[in-house]
C-alpha cells in the first residue's frame, strides 16, 4: 500500500525507509542481472538449514496423525533414580541373600529390601508398602519393570530420559507433544514444567524446546510458595493498564514484522515476542489455574498442603484448563546411604498426592484422556552402598528400573517386562527410554517416526533412528 508524502516536506513517510541497511544498499547498487540469473538456478527447499512447515508457528489445536486416546500429559519425574527394588520390583531372592556375596558380583553383598511388599487391587501386583495410597490404584497403572537407558549418570540421564538425546540438545517430550498438538487454551503455556526448588539435574535442557520454534519451549513455575503471587511473580503489570499494554506488544510485533521484511527472521526475537504475547494473556487466566484456594477444603485436604500437594493439585488445574504437558519434578531420590529412611521420606512426600490425583481425574472423567506417568531416570544396583557413611544404601543401575503409566491409552492392572532374580538387568520384553517415548506419542496419537522437524538440513525426531512402541501394554 503506498504512503502519502509529508504533508509539509512532500516527502515519504514510509517507515520502511529508515531501516535501510548497509547489507540491503550493496544488495541494490551492486545485484544486477547476474543475481537473478542465480536466483533462477537456486531452490531455497534445497539449500541447507531451510526449514520444513509454516514459517509462524502456532499454540492452536492440530490433529495427530491418528485419533489418540490421551488428550493431555502429566509427567511426574522422580529425578535422582528410585530404588525399583524398594517400590516396585520385589526380589525374594535378596532376602534370602541378604549380607552374602552375589554369584558373578565380585565382593558385591546382596542388599534386601527393607521394606514389605504386598499384593494390590484385582491385579493383584505387588507394590512396596510406601507406596500404601497410590498402591491402591495399581489396577489403573501398567507398570514397567524392564526399563533401561544408556548412561548412569543423573545430569545426562535426566535430560535423556526427557530428550532421547545424550549428545546434542533436542527438543523436550512436552515441546515435541505441543509441537504436534498444540493445546486447547490459547491463554495459557502448552507445556509447564512445575518444580518446588531450583533446577533439576541437567539444567532447562530438560523442558527446553532446542531447535524447534520457541513457543514450544516448557514455562517453569516454582511451586514452593502457596501464594499464587510468589508462584508465577510479575505476571501483572500494576502501573500500566491492559489495553496500553496490548498497544505496546502489538506496536513491538509491527516493528518486528518491519525488521523481518528486510532482514532474517531472528528465533530469539520471535521467543521473546511470543513469550511477551502469552505472559499478557496469562494475566487472568495464570493466577486462576494456580490458585488451589479456589478448591473445595476437602479437595485440598486430600492433596495435603505441601509443595508436592500443591504440584499435584495445579496439574490437576492445568490439564482441566486445556494445558497439553505438565511436567511434576520431584527432586531427590539418589539414596547412596540410609535408604530406609530417606525412600521413606521421599516416598511419602507424593505418596497421598499422587493417589489423590488419580482419584480426582478418575472422579472428573479426566484420567481416561489424561496420561499419567512416574519414573526416574535409572535404576539402582541390588547390592549394597555407603557412599557418603551412614546405613546402606543402592549405587547407580542402568541396565534396570521401573515406571508406571496410567490413563488415557494404556492398560491398567498389568505389569510388562522384567528383571532378573536379583533386579540387576532387565531380561523380558526390555523397554528403552526410545521404547517409552515411541509409546507416549502413539498414546497422543502420533506414529514417532513421521513426527519430524527439519533442522540443518536433516529431519529429527523425538526417538532418533530407534523405538518402537510397547503394544502390550495399550488400551
Amino acid at each position: 500500500m503506498p504512503h502519502s508524502p509529508h504533508p509539509c516536506l512532500g516527502i515519504s513517510t514510509d517507515p520502511s525507509d529508515y531501516f535501510t541497511t548497509r547489507r540491503q544498499f550493496l544488495s541494490r547498487v551492486g545485484g544486477g542481472l547476474g543475481a537473478l540469473s542465480l536466483a533462477t538456478m537456486l531452490d531455497p527447499a534445497n539449500l541447507v538449514g531451510a526449514e520444513a512447515g509454516p514459517s509462524v508457528s502456532s499454540l492452536t489445536p492440530k490433529a495427530p496423525h491418528f485419533p489418540g486416546k490421551a488428550k493431555a500429559v502429566i509427567q511426574i519425574f522422580a529425578q535422582g533414580a528410585p530404588s525399583h527394588l524398594d517400590t516396585w520390583d520385589p526380589k525374594p531372592l535378596l532376602t534370602r541373600m541378604d549380607g552374602k556375596t552375589l554369584a558373578g558380583g565380585g565382593s558385591a553383598v546382596a542388599l534386601a529390601s527393607p521394606f514389605k511388599f504386598q499384593k494390590r487391587g484385582q491385579s493383584g501386583i505387588e507394590v512396596s508398602e510406601v507406596f500404601e495410597k497410590t498402591g491402591a490404584f495399581v489396577d489403573d497403572m501398567a507398570v514397567i519393570r524392564s526399563m533401561h537407558t544408556d548412561i548412569p549418570a543423573h545430569d545426562v540421564a535426566t535430560v535423556f530420559m526427557n530428550t532421547g538425546s545424550v549428545r546434542i540438545a533436542k527438543p523436550s517430550l512436552g515441546s515435541w507433544s505441543v509441537y504436534g498438538l498444540g493445546t486447547e487454551n490459547q491463554n495459557l503455556p502448552g507445556f509447564i514444567a512445575l518444580r518446588t526448588g531450583g533446577l533439576p539435574a541437567g539444567g532447562a535442557a530438560n523442558y527446553n524446546a532446542a531447535f524447534l520454534p520457541g513457543i514450544y519451549q516448557g514455562t517453569t513455575v516454582n511451586t514452593a510458595s502457596a501464594s499464587v503471587q510468589q508462584m508465577i511473580q510479575n505476571i501483572r503489570n500494576p502501573y500500566i493498564p491492559k489495553r496500553e499494554q496490548r498497544r505496546q506488544i502489538e506496536l513491538v510485533k509491527q516493528l518486528n514484522e518491519l525488521h523481518a521484511e528486510n532482514l532474517n527472521r531472528e528465533a530469539a526475537l520471535e521467543t521473546r515476542l511470543e513469550s511477551y504475547e502469552i505472559a499478557f494473556r496469562m494475566q487472568t487466566e495464570a493466577t486462576d489455574a494456580f490458585d488451589v484456594n479456589k478448591e473445595t477444603e476437602a479437595t485440598r485436604e486430600a492433596y495435603g498442603n505441601t509443595p508436592q500437594g500443591r504440584q499435584m493439585l495445579v496439574a490437576r488445574r492445568l490439564v482441566e484448563r486445556g494445558v497439553r504437558f505438565v511436567q511434576v519434578w520431584h527432586n531427590g531420590w539418589d539414596h547412596h546411604n540410609d535408604l530406609q529412611d530417606r525412600l521413606t521420606e521421599k516416598a511419602g512426600e507424593v505418596d497421598g498426592p499422587i493417589a489423590a490425583l488419580l482419584g480426582d481425574l478418575k472422579q472428573r472423567g479426566l484420567l481416561d484422556e489424561t496420561l499419567v506417568i512416574w519414573g526416574g531416570e535409572f535404576g539402582r544396583k541390588p547390592t549394597r552402598d555407603r557412599n557418603g557413611g551412614g546405613e546402606p544404601g543402592r549405587d547407580h543401575n542402568a541396565n534396570a528400573f521401573s515406571t508406571w503409566m496410567a490413563g488415557g491409552g494404556v492398560k491398567g492392572g498389568i505389569v510388562h517386562g522384567a528383571t532378573d532374580d536379583t533386579g540387576a538387568e532387565s531380561v523380558q520384553d526390555k523397554v528403552h527410554v526410545h521404547d517409552l517415548h515411541a509409546t507416549i506419542l502413539h498414546c497422543l496419537g502420533f506414529d514417532h517416526k513421521k513426527l519430524t522437524y527439519r533442522f540443518n538440513g536433516r529431519d529429527f525426531r523425538l526417538t532418533d533412528v530407534a523405538g518402537n512402541v510397547v503394544n502390550p501394554i495399550l488400551a
